[in-house]
């Protein structure tokens, strides 16, 4: 009777020894599959944390334009609160250098009208407003001019107003005073 029960005894650990491989194997497919899918799950992760970086990116760039936008208009905001509350234009003035300009008038070449010669005496470009105002036809026009340093600009009936005695003639620039002539 031991003979017969050494080969039953054999069959249950070959059958248990099987039934644990295979288990084991199983146990195995698994967390090959697991890791299979935890490394897709990170390829994942990294296309998502690569579209979110460009994505702040982007949102830090238009913060940082917005806000030199904002720093900006809330200079601007000031300076025309400053001048507002400036209890006289002319105080605001006052501060200010005079502008950097010579202005002389001069027959047409062609012989129609005078001719504004406006000398810039600063070393940097100088973008001027120019209002020309005709008292005795009630006409005003307003122009906008620039003068390269130490240049002079001609300008007369060909730029849009033909200067006759008695005109009077306005240059201005934010940073200067006013200056203010009339075509003698």
């Amino acid at each position: 009777m031991e003979e017969v029960q050494q080969p039953q005894v054999a069959k249950k650990w070959f059958l248990l020894s099987l039934i644990a491989n295979i288990l084991l194997l199983v146990l195995a497919g698994g967390a090959i599959l697991f890791a299979f899918m935890m490394s897709y799950n990170l390829q994942d992760a990294k296309i998502q944390l690569a579209k979110e970086k460009e994505d702040k990116r982007r949102v830090e760039a238009y913060l940082a334009e917005s806000r030199a936008r904002a720093a900006e208009v809330e200079r601007e905001i000031r300076r025309l609160s400053q001048a507002l509350n400036a209890k006289d234009p002319a105080q605001v003035e006052s501060g200010k250098p005079g502008l950097p300009v010579l202005v002389s008038f001069r027959k047409s070449w062609l012989g129609i009208g005078l001719v504004a010669v406006i000398k810039n005496t600063s070393a940097h470009y100088l973008t001027l407003v120019m209002t020309a105002r005709n008292p005795t036809l009630s006409t005003v026009k307003r122009f906008q001019i620039e003068v390269a340093p130490g240049d002079d600009l001609a300008f007369g009936h060909n730029d849009g107003w033909k200067f006759t005695s008695g005109d009077e003639l306005s240059l201005y620039h934010d940073n200067y005073k006013a200056l203010k002539l009339i075509v003698p």
